[in-house]
């Protein structure tokens, strides 16, 4: 490590472009698996406060939850601790001119997956609804009246709860009369009163005497929402691409510098310095590059994080960026091995001649 430093602090411009590049690379790997986790989050984050132990659909939905089709005599065929029926609508809500998209889910106002408003009050009438602070933050606020999709139905707005999104959209919660009446009008009147899903929370098994139904984990569920798996496979995807590249720049720029170095190892060698004492030089200084580089980065992102839009999906998961961190230290590490080889093939005689 002593001549790993040494030789640092000699070429400093040397190592500096390469520190620079690991900044740079490292960096664009910390924005992006921020926007990957932002994204992620923006998906799922109702369905992480609902908290269910499972999610009962339609069999003929094909695991989506807005193709499900229950009916209230469905919840008997379900055993749990906890279940309940939730119904689910995707629209533009419209005051005046303004219009922006939303998604509404509809239950009873004490079931466990409805959220505990931070000011106003639940939704006890029909055609009343509350919403999520962050489309309060888009100018709606308690006391509007706004419409849904192309519904002629007013809906009132008594209070605000925390923000939350689902599949990238804020969220809006009624009663099941509201989601009913927006959703089929006046074919929502039968006794048997349509659902979306149910929802439960202990374990939970299925009587399949009605309706064809499946359950699906939290997991499962998330992992169905759609354009939620094929957005992370594509971000993740980038991430270890640049893992790759991160060695490859490194073993080539280490690889430059031992080339650079033949003369000065060939008089090592001469002198009686092992190959294993150069080859561990090589690999603190790759090390080293890659613990500054990294470190600098992680910095610069979480700085970065706080002139970001508001607009843009950006979320720190410090567990992610660790692991990240470690990653791209190894790949570093990695690329300084490809020049071990060189330093073993050095013959003193001919270096020195040379």
């Amino acid at each position: 490590m002593f001549l790993a430093l040494k030789e640092i602090r000699y070429a400093k411009l040397r190592y500096g472009l390469v520190i620079g590049i690991m900044l740079l690379v490292a960096y664009v790997v910390f924005i992006l698996s921020g926007l990957a986790f932002g994204l992620s989050n923006q998906f799922k984050q109702a369905v992480e406060d609902w908290q269910p132990t499972e999610v009962i659909l339609s069999t003929d939905s094909n695991k989506t939850f807005a193709a499900s089709q229950l009916k209230n005599s469905d919840l008997d065929q379900v055993n749990a601790p906890k279940k309940v029926g939730i119904g689910m609508l995707s629209g533009a809500i419209k005051e005046g001119d303004q219009q922006l998209n939303v998604t509404l889910f509809a239950g009873k106002a004490d079931a466990f997956f409805i959220p505990k408003v931070t000011s106003g009050q639940m939704f006890d009438q029909k055609n009343e609804v509350i919403i999520s602070k962050n489309l309060a933050e888009q100018g709606y606020k308690i006391g509007d009246e706004v419409k849904l999709g192309s519904s002629k139905t007013k809906l009132k707005i008594t209070g605000i709860f925390k923000p939350t999104y689902f599949n990238a959209t804020p969220v809006v919660y009624s009663s099941l009369a509201t989601w009913r009446q927006l959703k089929f009008g006046s074919q929502s009147l039968s006794d048997d009163q349509p659902l979306t899903a149910v929802l439960t929370r202990g374990r939970t098994t299925i009587k399949q005497n009605g309706t064809a139904i499946e359950k699906l984990s939290k997991t499962q569920f998330i992992d169905n929402i759609p354009g939620y798996s094929a957005q992370n496979i594509t971000l993740m995807g980038m991430i270890y691409f640049l893992f790759v590249i991160v060695t490859a720049v490194i073993g080539i720029f280490m690889y430059v510098i031992t080339l650079q170095k033949t003369a000065i190892f060939g008089v090592m060698k001469a002198q009686g310095i092992s190959n294993q004492f150069i080859a561990r030089s090589i690999i603190s200084q790759s090390l080293i590059v890659g613990i500054i580089g990294s470190g600098l980065a992680f910095l610069l992102a979480y700085l970065t994080s706080f002139i970001l839009p508001t607009a843009m999906p950006f979320a720190i998961d410090l567990s992610q960026w660790l692991l990240d961190s470690g990653i791209l230290i190894a790949a570093a590490v990695l690329g300084g091995l490809f020049s071990i080889r060189t330093v073993a093939q050095v013959d003193p005689i001919t270096a020195i001649g040379g």
